[in-house]
């Protein structure tokens, strides 16, 4: 129960809640102690480099390779007629299955009043299948906007190394204000606003049916993230983000946090795209040895795949069976 409170707060806006050191418990205590000289900054950068000389990005070739395989899947659908992936990301059919995005089916009730039978098929199929990946782990492995994103990511991060631009950051609880504020149009006007706007689901349709005018708000976006602010619409907009991180919370898909492996170098805040959910990695914020965490984290393996010393991986919860 606690770690679901914690990820609710986190996924509307709080910040993550500091441990009573108090009451953190003594084995976490011995290791942040013993930690203190333990390694000077040489050998950790030593494992740092180590580390490097041999890293793959494992979990981001595999989360591409599927992202880039989903949507290929909705073309050639669509393309040849096979009637194996109908539909588009926000609402299809995969051989005979009704699925329907939680965050859009919630738009369209809201703004028709009305419960079509096909949209709560969908949605159950949905929120049953991300139940148990991992609610954000759509927008990391399926989003198509996402993986844009992603790349303009880099193009920033350059930007910003190289000091021709500086990033600038709003405040989460944007996210949340936003959230409600689509609902009530769509609740007030009887029109899907969010949906227009969308660049998931005008990604995903100019895939399979073509390029139209509204790639232009597609591209507004990715040059406003490229030039201002990092991974904006993801980390402060998407409404999408905020239904699945609460799906999440019951997930038994995460990634775990292990303390006493590790050295604190900060690689893996650095690369995520929503760095609050890595506050535990911070020396003396982990609540405990093993930690959890939290739901808005997007699963996208990246913190995984960059840690030096394999503190973050991939865990199914219950099963004690890492991935």
């Amino acid at each position: 129960m606690k770690y679901i409170l914690e990820s609710l707060s986190q996924v509307f806006g709080n910040a993550p809640t500091r441990p009573d050191k108090e009451k953190q418990s003594d084995e976490l205590k011995k290791i942040y102690q013993g930690k203190i000289g333990n390694l000077s900054k040489a050998e950790i950068e030593a494992v740092h480099t180590e580390h490097h000389s041999h890293f793959f990005r494992k979990w981001q070739r595999r989360r591409w390779i599927t992202l880039i395989l989903v949507n290929v899947l909705f073309l050639v659908s669509y393309k040849y007629d096979v009637q194996l992936l109908e539909g588009a990301m926000t609402a299809s059919r995969f051989v005979g299955f009704h699925f329907a995005d939680l965050n859009s089916a919630l738009q369209v009730m809201l703004a028709y009043k009305h419960v079509v039978l096909n949209l709560v098929i969908g949605t159950t199929t949905v929120f049953i299948m991300w139940l148990l990946l991992g609610g954000r782990t759509f927008c990391s492995w399926v989003c198509p906007y996402h993986l844009l994103s992603e790349w303009a990511e880099y193009l920033h991060l350059w930007l910003v190394k190289k000091k021709i631009i500086k990033n600038h950051t709003f405040h989460r609880k944007t996210r949340s204000v936003l959230y409600v504020i689509f609902a009530l149009l769509a609740l007030l006007s009887g029109y899907t606003v969010f949906e227009t706007i969308s660049p998931t689901g005008i990604v995903s349709r100019a895939i399979i049916y073509g390029p139209g005018v509204a790639l232009l708000w597609v591209g507004a976006l990715l040059l406003f993230e490229v030039f201002y602010s990092r991974r904006a619409w993801c980390r402060y907009i998407c409404p999408i983000g905020v239904t699945y991180a609460a799906v999440g919370t019951l997930s038994p898909v995460r990634v775990v946090y292990n303390a006493e492996a590790c050295h604190h170098e900060g690689d893996c805040r650095k690369i995520c795209l929503v760095p609050h959910v890595l506050d535990m990695t911070i020396r003396g914020r982990a609540h405990t040895v093993d930690q959890d965490v939290i739901a808005d984290c997007t699963r996208c393996g990246m913190c995984v795949d960059v840690c030096p010393t394999d503190s973050l991986n991939f865990k199914i919860k219950g099963l004690d069976t890492f991935l």
